[in-house]
This record gives structure tokens, sequence and C-alpha cells, in this order.
């Protein structure tokens, strides 16, 4: 009895400790939106440069403007959705939206992100665009593994894909699109259904 008893208020101040120190409200829902909206701007993208009579995107053109603000807009909504059900999902269980934790996942997260994000700006200045697909894939897929010893360990293996998919894509630039779209859409569906049933529905 007292070695249950024992056993019982360790594993509860094990998960107080990971609650205090990992952000466990992010939503698989999210997850699933994202990976819909990833795939609704690369058909949107699709169709502007299959309609724009080239095969290629030119950095001056109206084309490249307008699918620079489809990846804008896709991006911008996966955000402001993540941050809207993360935050209903926190209050849920009664835990705070900013705290340490959170604050320690958004640097981890941004610090990728935001490096890997001004060196594909230099090189589109440079008008070398051909990888900029791949670029995104893995420096997104770091951003991931890095800030997932700060939330849910589940993603850092979102984040190994994403690497993964982003240096085929490196090794086979002709299908940057199409592993931009498994990536981007296809992996953000999966996992937010895997984190939603493994997580949010329970």
């Amino acid at each position: 009895m007292e070695s249950e008893k024992y056993l019982r208020d360790i594993s509860d101040i094990r998960n107080l400790m990971q609650r205090s120190s990992r952000f466990i409200s992010l939503s698989g829902l999210s997850g699933i939106l994202a990976g819909i909206y990833a795939l609704t701007g690369a058909a949107i993208a699709y169709i502007l440069v299959t309609s724009s009579g080239r095969p290629y995107l030119i950095l001056d053109g109206y084309t490249f403007r307008m699918v620079l603000l489809d990846l804008l807009l896709v991006a911008l909504l996966s955000i402001g959705t993540a941050i809207y059900l993360s935050t209903r999902k926190a209050r849920k269980n009664g835990e705070k939206i900013w705290d340490s934790a959170s604050k320690r996942l958004v640097v981890n997260f941004l610090i990728p992100m935001i490096a890997g994000g001004l060196y594909i700006l230099i090189i589109l200045d440079q008008q070398k665009y051909g990888q900029t697909g791949a670029l995104m894939l893995i420096f997104y897929g770091l951003a991931l593994v890095n800030a997932s010893k700060y939330s849910l360990g589940d993603i850092r293996y979102l984040g190994y894909t994403e690497i993964v998919l982003g240096l085929i894509s490196a090794l086979l630039p002709g299908y940057g699109f199409w592993l931009w779209v498994a990536g981007f859409g296809i992996m953000h569906i999966v996992y937010g259904l895997v984190m939603y049933f493994k997580y949010d529905k329970s």
C-alpha cells in the first residue's frame, strides 16, 4: 500500500515537472488545418505558375509576387490557427499559454526559422532559387527538432521527416514542388491526426 502511494507520488511529481518544463497544449487540429492551408496554397501557386505561360518563376515578375503572397498567407493562417487553438486548449486544461516553457519553445523554434528565412532571402536576391523548397523543408525541420525539447516529443519525428524530404528535394530539384507539398501539406495532416487522437480526443 505504501509502495503504491510512493510510486503514485513520484508519478505526480514527474508529471508536474514535465508540465513546468514543456509546453504541452499544442493542438493536433492546428496541424491538420496547417496541412490543408499548405495544400490549398500549393494548388493556387501551381495554377498561377502554369497559367503564366512559363514553367518557372521570374523573381521580378508578377507571378512570383503573387506566389510569395500566397506563401505568406499560408504561413499567417497556420500561425494564427496554431495560436488560437493552442490558447483555447491551454485555457480548457487550466494551463498558462505564455509561461517559461512556451517562451523557450518559441525562441528555440524561431532561431533556425529566422536564420533559414534570412538565408533564403539572400540566395533569392542572388537569383539562386532552385533549392528554395529544399531549404524551407530543412530549416523548418531543424526548427521543429530544436523546439521539441520544450514541447511534445512527437514533434521531433515530424521535424526528422521534413529534413529528410528537404534533402531528397535537394538531390531531386525537379520534384521540389511535390516534396514541398508532401512536407508542409500531407505530413502536417498526418502529424495533426496522430496528435489529435493521441492527446486531444482523450
